[in-house]
């Protein structure tokens, strides 16, 4: 999309990050935000920005680790944190009670979100006492993919309608950015 953080991207007038935040804060305790780079360019959220502490920008799982080693380091009490793409404007405003859910239910040790026939591994609830297993993966296997770590445990997958609006719609692309403008109609009736 030309460079630039893609969740400060405007769609209805407000940012992709806004309306993530939006989206997530009624359903969190807390939330902080994984990002490499400046900090400062997100001050105006308000949120803890957490870097990647893996070096070499290995991925979505760097940022989830960072995310649970914060969460043991600053939230001792708390057991899961949820991960969300800052690029998904419409995430479902039952997505937290819907994993827990069902992660019970299955007896899972994780549970991340579906929409249509398609898995979001990086949407997902992670167990923090994992993060030792987690960085063992990442550092020492050097393993990159959502879907081949999260293949180690029970996991609960949930699966969201994809119509009349992917709730896991995100924006990589312009042409996205124009589609999202048009979602956000839809969005907003719901």
């Amino acid at each position: 999309m030309g460079g630039g953080d893609k969740p400060m991207r405007t769609i209805g007038g407000r940012t992709i990050l806004e309306r993530v935040i939006a989206r997530l804060a009624p359903q969190c305790s807390g939330l902080i935000l994984n990002a490499n780079g400046d900090p400062a360019r997100f001050v105006a959220f308000g949120l803890q920005v957490v870097p990647d502490e893996v070096p070499g920008f290995p991925g979505p799982l760097a940022g989830i680790l960072a995310a649970l080693d914060w969460t043991a380091t600053n939230r001792p009490g708390v057991e899961w944190v949820l991960s969300a793409a800052g690029d998904c404007p419409f995430l479902p405003r039952d997505l937290v009670a819907r994993l827990h859910e069902e992660r019970i239910a299955a007896n899972a040790e994780l549970a991340v979100a579906a929409s249509g026939d398609q898995s979001h591994p990086v949407i997902g609830l992670w167990r923090v006492s994992l993060r030792n297993e987690l960085r063992h993966a990442l550092v020492v296997e050097d393993l990159r993919k959502i879907d081949r770590w999260t293949a180690r445990y029970p996991l609960a997958t949930v699966t969201w309608p994809a119509e009349p609006l992917d709730p896991f719609f995100n924006a990589n692309t312009v042409e996205d950015i124009a589609d999202a403008e048009r979602l956000a109609a839809l969005d907003a009736a719901s």
